[in-house]
This record gives structure tokens, C-alpha cells and sequence, in this order.
């Protein structure tokens, strides 16, 4: 009887014990260690933060779910990892015992490490940011937005900062979102001209998320996603500035420094910027007490896997197989990471380093549906080596599709969302030799009503697949 254990219960490690559970549960342990009792749907917390749908409509108990698919939870906190002898330290939330869960496979998906430390003053705990990476954290950037609602109430205008936190930040595309959001929120309540909106963000050009930006078919013609967001920003009166690494905040002001090493200011009167993501700082303990991290963990503690690490990025954009196919370490073939835990071989978009030494370089997005389709294809592999002894599942992000939907507005009235459908993920040069190395027939952009409609369709289908409801394995990730 095999032992698998998965550590984090977001997109890809709650798909993965889907999967496992359906195929080995019965037969197999299969484990899940989970700080929070909750599956939580983060796509839907940009309309928390602007009051149009409460926390609990996003999230769903863990436990009964698991139950069903034979998955044994456990509520706790994974604190170090023993690659040697196979086993996980768990501190249990129930009863504060220390636990060793041992396994012979196990999956370490416990999405990022928000660390607003590394930016003095950011974050709603300690700084003086808000942010809505967290479910907490939106519902208190909504009560800071209502505060400044109240001020636009009483004839004040007000500056309202959205986008990135860190020279190192990814996750654009949910702080463009909220800035679209607000934009229609504050329509709606008849107050937009009492508002000064900005997008201040790390990006190379507007529209790039962390993907090198995207060209695509748009109203029949070829169209860039600089070109499609600047429109929207316009449209919707957004001022924007790019090529910007926050440095420091303060109750009155955001810090920063340009791409040309020059450096800025930015006052504001509510911000919400995006922390820079790391992984968790498991300890990793080999047989003798020594700290074996090296073979396991990047310097921003991502989990190593087989994929080609330290290429000068001239060198990976030319090379798609530089990306890993199976989410395996290397060192310790047990081990999995799927989702933004895995260590990515670099950037997708252009780095940039300024005279004055600081990396400004937008970070891989590892989220949302290239999460669930990692987790589903660790899970099969795993499924594959206990039952056939060999993996037959592979899925580069080099080939691998994936569609935003942004949510311009929540309304199915008078709402809208941004659709942008991608393929591939992370540009193939070799496959497509293109000024973007996509596949331009498949790669799409679309904005409207129907996007509205969409997005609030994929909550609810995806609240229901989550849940291992009737179907949820004929919903694709």
C-alpha cells in the first residue's frame, strides 16, 4: 500500500487529490496537509475586495469533499520535509501535536510565501497597502475602499493605486481586475469623477503579465495586448506607468525605481499592490540532520524540477525543452511540485536589470488553470508508478494552453471582462517562428459582455467541479 501525500490544498494540490483520490483511495493513503480548513476559489476575491460578493461564496469545507474521495485531511502546518527518510512534520491545528506523516510520493503545491517584507511599509498587517491575495486580505481592502467611498461621498477626490509591489511581483493580471473593477464599481455608484485611477506595475509594457504580453487576432486584425489594455485604460480614464520596481511605502506614498535607474514617488490615497511571491520555507532535513535545501529549493525556496536552471534567458527562449515536463526533482524522485511551488527555469517575459543593479522583471505566472492541469498531471504520473511503475503524462508549459478571463465588472447586465486565450503558455520559437512564438491561429483576444458571463459561469462550474460534484472529472482544468 502506497503512501502519497500532498502538501496545500489550492488549485493544483486540491486537483491532484481529486485525481489521486478517484483512482487510489480505496486501495492507497492518500493524504492531504492543509493549513486551512477551506478550499478557497481566489479568482473571485478581486469582487470581494469591491463589496459585490462575499468570502463565503469562494470557499467550501475540505473535509467532506475528501471524505468522499477517500483522502485523509489533515488540518496543519507542514513545517520541514525529510527527503532521506520520507516523511513530512506536520504541526496539527486540532490539537498542537507534531505529527511525521511518511510517504512514498509526495506533492508539495502550497502556492507562494506572500512576502511583503521584502518591501518596507507593504501589506495590510504591517505596512500600509492593501491586497487580495488572501481572502482576509480582500475583505479588508474592500472595508479601506468603502473608506475612501465615503470621502468621494463628501465631495473629496481621491488617488486610488493599483498594480505590483515588488520589482520581482507577478500575478498582474488579478491587479488589473481590481483596477478595472473599481473603475466600474465607482461608475455605478455615480462617483468616478472623484476618483484619480493609476496602474503602477513592474511589467515591460502594459498588457505584458509576466508572459511577454500576447499578439493576437482581435476584431480581424493582429493585435498586441499592449495595444488591447492601453485602449481599455483609456477608455476607462486609468493613468499607467510600466517599468516601475516599488522599493518602499509609506502611509502617503509609494517608492520606486524606473527601468533607466531613476528613482520616483507615487502618492496615493489607497493602494493595493501585489507582494512578491516565494515559496514556503520548509526546513529540508537530510538523514544525518543535515539542511539538504540546495538539492531541493531555489533561492526564493521554489521546489527544483526537471528543468534546465541558469540558462542567460537569450539562451532559454530558444530553448522549450528547458521547461519541465514531469514536475519530478531531480535529486529526490519522490518528490513533486506542482503549481507556483515548482521553480520555474526563469522569466517568461524579458528581464531587465537597471544601471543601479536591481532586476525589475516580471515573474512566471504558475496560476489558476496551468496550476490544475500541473496538479492533474503530477497526480496521473503518480497514479501511473504505483500502479504500471513508470509515468506516462507530460505537459510543458512550452505546450501547454491556458485562457484568462479578467474581470472588467461583475455585472451580466452591463458588465465586461477581458478573454484572452493563450497557446503557448511560454512562447515556442522553435514550433512557432513568430515575432511571439505563439500559435496566432489559437491565441485570442476578446472583450465584452459575454466575458462577463463567462467568468461568473467558471465560479460556478468550477465551485461545483472542486467539489467532486457529478461530472467534475468532464469539466477540463
Amino acid at each position: 500500500m502506497a503512501n502519497v501525500v500532498i502538501i496545500g490544498a489550492g488549485f493544483a494540490g486540491h486537483t491532484a487529490a481529486l485525481y489521486l483520490g478517484d483512482a487510489l483511495g480505496k486501495t492507497h493513503n492518500i493524504t492531504m496537509i492543509n493549513l486551512h480548513e477551506h478550499f478557497y476559489y481566489v479568482p473571485s476575491w478581486v469582487w470581494v475586495g469591491v463589496g459585490r460578493m462575499e468570502a463565503n461564496k469562494t470557499r467550501f469545507p475540505l473535509r467532506p469533499v475528501y471524505k468522499k474521495m477517500h483522502v485523509n485531511f489533515l488540518h496543519g502546518k507542514a513545517s520541514a520535509i525529510h527527503p532521506d527518510e520520507q516523511y513530512v512534520v506536520v504541526e496539527l491545528k486540532d490539537d498542537g501535536q507534531v505529527k511525521q506523516v511518511p510517504y512514498d510520493y509526495l506533492i508539495v503545491a502550497t502556492g507562494p510565501k506572500l512576502n511583503y517584507d521584502a518591501t518596507p511599509g507593504l501589506g495590510p498587517k504591517y505596512g500600509y497597502t492593501q491586497s487580495i491575495c488572501t481572502a482576509p486580505h480582500a475583505e479588508a481592502s474592500r472595508d479601506a475602499y468603502f473608506q475612501q467611498l465615503e470621502r468621494m461621498k463628501k465631495g473629496e477626490t481621491v488617488k486610488l493605486v493599483i498594480g505590483t509591489g515588488h520589482p520581482a511581483a507577478t500575478c498582474q493580471g488579478a491587479a488589473f481586475e481590481y483596477v478595472t473593477n473599481i473603475h466600474k464599481d465607482l461608475v455605478r455608484r455615480g462617483l468616478r469623477d472623484k476618483a484619480e485611477l493609476m496602474w503602477l506595475s513592474n511589467e515591460r509594457a502594459v498588457g505584458d503579465f509576466g508572459v511577454r504580453g500576447v499578439q493576437a487576432m482581435y476584431k480581424g486584425r493582429l493585435t498586441s495586448s499592449e495595444e488591447f489594455i492601453t485602449a481599455v485604460f483609456k477608455e476607462y480614464n486609468i493613468n499607467w506607468e510600466v517599468q516601475k520596481g516599488v522599493y518602499k511605502v509609506d502611509a502617503n506614498t509609494i517608492y520606486w525605481e524606473d527601468y533607466d535607474g531613476r528613482y520616483g514617488e507615487t502618492p496615493y490615497d489607497f493602494a493595493m499592490l501585489i507582494p512578491q511571491f516565494t515559496g514556503m520555507p520548509f526546513k529540508y532535513v537530510g538523514k544525518d540532520g543535515a539542511d539538504v535545501s540546495e538539492r531541493l529549493v531555489n533561492k526564493a525556496g521554489f521546489i527544483k524540477v526537471d528543468a534546465t536552471y541558469d540558462l542567460p534567458y537569450e539562451q532559454l527562449v530558444k530553448n522549450p525543452t528547458a521547461w519541465p515536463e514531469l514536475y519530478q526533482n531531480p535529486y529526490y524522485d519522490s518528490i513533486f511540485a506542482a503549481g507556483i511551488a515548482f521553480a520555474p527555469p526563469g522569466p517568461i517575459s524579458q528581464p531587465h536589470v537597471t544601471p543601479n543593479g536591481t532586476s525589475i522583471t516580471a515573474a512566471p505566472p504558475r496560476t489558476g488553470m496551468v496550476s490544475g492541469i500541473i496538479g492533474r498531471i503530477v497526480a496521473k504520473n503518480i497514479i501511473d508508478l504505483i500502479k504500471k511503475g513508470r509515468m506516462t503524462h507530460s505537459e510543458r508549459m512550452t505546450e501547454m494552453a491556458a485562457a484568462c478571463i479578467a474581470s472588467m465588472g461583475d455585472s451580466l447586465w452591463d458588465g465586461s471582462a477581458a478573454t484572452i486565450m493563450i497557446y503557448p503558455v511560454v512562447p515556442d520559437f522553435r514550433r512557432y517562428p513568430n515575432e511571439e512564438g505563439r500559435d496566432l491561429f489559437v491565441t485570442h483576444m476578446e472583450m465584452g459582455l459575454s466575458g462577463a458571463w463567462m467568468k461568473r459561469m467558471i465560479h460556478t462550474t468550477f465551485m461545483h467541479k472542486l467539489q467532486a460534484r457529478p461530472g467534475w472529472k468532464v469539466i477540463p482544468e
